[in-house]
């Protein structure tokens, strides 16, 4: 059951008539030795660690350490008690949870490199606010964490996670790109259709750059949590809408580490260009010259 690539991932799914968290499953208890109950329980303590790290932050706002954020997933909850919200409940609890995350990541907490800390809000902050809006079970979100799980691991097989080597879109795209999957798999759809969210995910991320401020994941690593979920969220509602995809996964990911590469060395998670860079950034900081 193991896979070097998403046609080859679609071909199991096809053949076997199983759904994308079904062949990561198969193919992880190989990898690892482990049974199938052994993996879930693994994967039950991401799901525990993250939901923890989305909704910590709500009740009790840390200040990173950095000093650069510190408290926006607490404004955004207000927002919504207020009513205040513009673009819906889901897309609202799902920013509230990215920026929870990256909020608990900046303060050393405990978090889900899903793929990377900087961009560890978006898969959780999209599926545990899909949890909520839909009352799903955790079994269900498990199984979309490892449908999540498999696009993470085509990304780090084939092209890269780093924003040192393929710029923001490499992490936050990646993530978007997880967290899209597992949300069509989550709302039924087909492995193809995760597949194609997926690549669309990549496309309408590429070329972002990778320009922490200070060099620390916190800004605006954090508000590219909240972008990276918006685009997951638009990709899978296409997705599942029937709207396909032209370029394959595949070709996509391949394209997005092209571009990364060829990337200046200053938008590659150097600070020396970019947001990082800005009058105001280095005054922030403390590294004004």
């Amino acid at each position: 059951m193991d896979f070097s690539n998403a046609r080859e991932l679609l071909e199991l799914c096809d053949k076997n008539n199983l759904l994308i968290s079904e062949i990561m499953k198969i193919r992880e208890c190989y990898e690892s030795t482990s049974s199938k109950e052994e993996i879930k329980n693994k994967m039950n303590r991401v799901l525990e660690i993250m939901r923890d790290s989305a909704t910590t932050p709500i009740k009790t706002p840390m200040k990173s350490m950095g000093g650069l954020i510190g408290g926006e997933a607490r404004n955004i909850h207000e927002h919504m008690e207020q009513g205040k919200n513009i673009g819906g409940s889901m897309l609202s609890r799902a920013m509230m949870y990215a920026m929870a995350v990256l909020e608990c990541n900046a303060s050393m907490g405990l978090i889900v490199a899903a793929p990377t800390a900087g961009s560890s809000g978006v898969v959780p902050g999209l599926l545990l606010a899909m949890q909520d809006e839909y009352d799903i079970t955790n079994e269900k979100i498990i199984d979309a964490l490892f449908t999540s799980g498999a696009i993470g691991y085509l990304a780090m097989r084939n092209a890269t996670v780093a924003g040192a080597v393929g710029g923001c879109q490499a992490e936050m795209g990646v993530a978007a790109a997880m967290a899209a999957a597992g949300a069509v798999e989550l709302m039924g759809g087909t492995p193809r259709q995760c597949l194609d969210a997926a690549s669309t995910v990549l496309m309408n991320m590429l070329g972002l750059v990778c320009d922490p401020v200070g060099g620390l994941v916190e800004y605006p690593c954090q508000n590219r949590n909240v972008a990276g979920v918006a685009n997951a969220l638009v990709a899978a509602e296409m997705s599942l809408a029937g709207i396909t995809q032209l370029i394959p996964f595949d070709e996509m990911l391949d394209t997005m580490y092209k571009v990364g590469k060829r990337m200046p060395v200053e938008l590659r998670e150097t600070a020396l260009g970019g947001c990082a860079v800005t009058p105001s950034a280095c005054e922030a900081c403390g590294k004004c010259r």
